[in-house]
């Protein structure tokens, strides 16, 4: 294949850097890509993608899906940080974890995810969702520090425990933990406690407290939190 990708800082034939074998049954709609081996080293695997699908069987480097607008990545491994990165479409499902920055903005942007899904079996690292406008990310482990920070809209399931500072500097949007939250940020108010939260196509059952903030932001988001899971924060109850 004659494909020309980046070697370090050149630029070599994808035939040159990996074994490739092509198989054609019938005539499909969509391109269907398959990766086999230990991809930690290899960084913006579907950047940019479009379309068609792409599995991989192993682990994955830095910037999974890169600004993809369409398609469809699944990983069956962990996949390093910013995955997803500025995503605008498409769907990523990763069955291992995920490191720090889970659809964020490289640094110094403020326009993170805008659109698409993302769900990761295991845990993921810090700042997953950082200034995300869009779409929705469903996370079935933990969540490391500041899950949802500068948040602007979109959606966060956190299936796990939350590590700290969830939402803070959120100004909209809509984060649910299940699991267990050392503490709420000052600047976040309790609203009511719900029976359910309808988030990410789902609806999630159990009572949740409702949070709203960042107020320091001046923020309208809203933070769930499950009450069984956390009864420190059972003081809260009585503003209610």
């Amino acid at each position: 294949m004659n494909l020309k990708v980046w070697e370090g800082n050149r630029r070599k034939n994808l035939g040159d850097l990996f074994d490739i074998k092509v198989e054609s049954e019938g005539v499909k709609d969509e391109i269907e890509l398959h990766i086999i081996g230990d991809l930690r080293k290899v960084r913006m695997i579907g950047a940019e993608m479009t379309g068609g699908a792409i599995i991989i069987h192993g682990d994955v480097g830095m910037h999974l899906g890169e600004g993809m607008t369409g398609g469809s990545i699944i990983v069956q491994g962990d996949v390093d940080s910013w995955a997803g990165c500025m995503m605008k479409g498409g769907k990523i499902e990763i069955h291992g974890s995920v490191g720090d920055y889970l659809a964020a903005p490289y640094r110094g942007s403020r326009r993170g995810m805008t659109g698409g899904s993302i769900i990761v079996h295991g845990d993921v690292g810090n700042e997953a969702g950082c200034y995300m406008r869009g779409g929705t990310i469903k996370i079935h482990g933990d969540a490391g520090e500041f899950a949802g920070i500068h948040m602007q809209g979109g959606e966060i399931l956190i299936m796990g425990n939350s590590h700290g500072r969830p939402g803070a500097s959120m100004v909209k949007g809509k984060i649910a933990i299940c699991g267990h939250v050392s503490s709420v940020l000052p600047t976040f108010t309790i609203e009511d406690l719900r029976e359910k939260v309808k988030i990410c196509g789902e609806r999630i059952e159990g009572q949740f407290y409702l949070f709203e903030g960042d107020h320091a932001e001046g923020g309208s988001g809203r933070l769930y939190i499950s009450r069984d899971r956390n009864p420190q924060l059972r003081s809260y109850e009585r503003y209610l």
